[in-house]
């Protein structure tokens, strides 16, 4: 891997504490732009924790966040999407007297703009839900009608629509049948082609090695390895997620 003062998305000697618990310590990895990089951990890992320091929703205790070249100077959910980070977290987050249109495009426009722009951001919204899932949403319905598998595609949905530089997916395939995960990865790889960065965290080892370019591992909170596409297998990553390998 390349060392960790390049890429797109630099993390440098994280840390991150809750009391006596040590969340993340001293984790470092590369992001390049147009790829897919994949965390795998067993509960407690710390990956977590990291997502929601890539969100800005923690500040880490040490550490540091290179982003395209520039330096991360304030760890915040605003700064973090104006550097081009989205974030899909495990937790769906709608709001859920809002209809399913405005939900997917929140955060693009001011409420003035959009309704401005009218039918054509409602488009907008309908085609990367199509992306999806062939389900076909009924966008002026509240998205708190719905279920929340679906509320969880809206979320997704709102993510892709930003066109970030890089896209945090959390156990997003959790809940889906294999038709729409595979075309959630279809959605991604054509936006990685064109140069978009996912960090992407599943449970699910043949979903990780099928999607990945790069795989890091994490255990109580330290990271273990990091491999590449031509790397990966299951027995490997298996004996990365072991209590063993984090005494190396």
């Amino acid at each position: 891997m390349n060392s960790p003062s390049s890429g797109f998305l630099c993390l440098n000697g994280l840390s991150k504490s809750f009391g006596e618990t040590k969340a993340l310590t001293d984790v470092s990895l590369v992001i390049e732009a147009g790829t897919v990089h994949s965390i795998l951990g067993e509960n407690g890992s710390g990956k977590s924790t990291l997502v929601k320091v890539l969100s800005g929703v923690l500040i880490p205790d040490s550490g540091s966040i290179v982003i395209d070249g520039q330096l991360l100077t304030k760890n915040s959910p605003s700064s973090v999407r104006r550097a081009g980070i989205a974030s899909v977290f495990q937790e769906v987050l709608v709001c859920p007297n809002r209809s399913i249109a405005e939900n997917v495009l929140l955060g693009q426009d001011s409420w003035r703009s959009w309704k401005s722009k009218g039918a054509a951001r409602t488009l907008s919204a309908a085609t990367v839900l199509a992306e999806l899932t062939d389900y076909v949403f009924n966008l002026e319905a509240e998205v708190g009608n719905i279920s929340l598998v679906k509320q969880h595609q809206v979320a997704i949905a709102r993510a892709l629509l930003m066109n970030p530089k890089l896209l945090v997916l959390d156990e997003s395939t959790a809940s889906l049948d294999i038709h729409e995960r595979d075309k959630l990865f279809t959605a991604l790889k054509r936006r990685v082609s064109d140069g978009m960065a996912v960090v992407f965290i599943s449970h699910r080892l043949e979903e990780v090695i099928q999607l990945s370019d790069a795989v890091t591992v994490l255990r109580s909170g330290k990271k273990i390895e990091t491999l590449n596409r031509g790397e990966l297998d299951e027995r490997k990553l298996l004996q990365l997620l072991s209590p063993e390998a984090g005494q190396r």
